[in-house]
């Protein structure tokens, strides 16, 4: 990972440690598809007013084969998988979601291995990986959910983040392999837009809108969750596969836990015990091996791969 990528991928971290925050206000309030649907129906309205008042800097893009890309980004990599992500925040905490996240550049980093020329998998690489992954199993096996005055642990909320984060991964490599000479803001409009469409439609179809139960602190964490998440969040992580590549954009997953756990324990009361410490610091560990500098040789290996 270059030195130039880490700013982007703190503040990513940040955006979407706070925004999973919000987000476990926003699933006591809201039905999950509900929220979502309203968080990408308020992010799309933000792209919307920067493309009409700088329309003499940007177009709506028009492209077909931008729309195409980023609308299959915007089903697979924002509407499903933001729902199953949600959905699983009622079964556990911030903080355990997070740290469960892990999972996502470990995928990203074995399909950009497979999809990727640029991208290689090395045993370093590899191995800070396999650390990464025990972090998160051993969350797993321990049933930790981070919730206060919850003992038994719904294994769909597991589920839920695996299935979301394979597909996210996917994206992330999809992305990189056709996406990357695109505009990052052209990409992020259109991808929240389809996402919007797909996840308000099934709201207004199976959910309902009811929005009775919605306090201030509800609404708030909605709003904050467009911003965050789906507006400025969408932007930056298209920005940093484009610029970094999807194995360095990835290293933001590793940081969300972080955030979200100190997040969530001073702002939500959630749990941190000893089980989520542990897998914590083999996910470090596993950071430390990916992102250490290479030797001169293994430099060589890649530029002769290039070639």
């Amino acid at each position: 990972m270059s030195v130039q990528a880490l700013p982007y991928i703190l503040l990513l971290s940040f955006f979407f440690g706070t925004a999973l925050i919000s987000s476990r206000i926003g699933v006591g309030q809201f039905h999950p598809v509900t929220y979502i649907g309203l968080r990408t129906l308020l992010a799309s309205l933000g792209y919307g007013a920067v493309f009409i008042f700088s329309s003499r800097r940007r177009k709506w893009p028009s492209e077909p084969r931008i729309w195409r890309h980023s609308a299959v980004l915007g089903l697979f990599g924002t509407a499903i998988p933001m729902v199953f992500f949600v959905t699983a925040l009622q079964y556990l905490s911030a903080g355990v979601a997070a740290i469960l996240i892990t999972v996502g550049p470990a995928v990203t980093v074995i399909f950009a291995h497979f999809f990727l020329t640029d991208e290689n998998l090395s045993l370093r690489k590899g191995i800070g990986v396999i650390l990464a992954l025990a972090g998160t199993l051993l969350i797993a096996i321990r049933g930790e959910n981070g919730l206060p005055n919850v003992t038994d642990t719904n294994p769909l909320g597991y589920i839920l983040i695996i299935l979301a984060l394979i597909m996210g991964s996917g994206m992330n490599v999809y992305s990189r392999k056709h996406m990357r000479h695109y505009d990052s803001f052209e990409v992020a409009s259109i991808r929240t837009l389809v996402a919007m469409l797909v996840v308000m439609s099934v709201t207004v179809l199976f959910v309902g809108i009811d929005l009775k139960p919605v306090t201030s602190q509800g609404y708030m964490a909605l709003l904050y969750g467009a911003l965050a998440a789906n507006f400025l969040g969408m932007f930056l992580a298209f920005h940093n596969v484009k610029h970094f590549g999807a194995t360095a954009a990835a290293m933001s997953d590793y940081l969300v836990p972080v955030v979200a756990v100190a997040g969530g324990v001073l702002i939500l009361g959630e749990q941190l015990t000893a089980g989520m410490l542990v897998g914590m610091a083999f996910v470090v560990a596993g950071i430390a091996l990916i992102n250490r500098r290479g030797r001169p040789a293994n430099v060589h290996s890649v530029r002769t791969t290039m070639k």
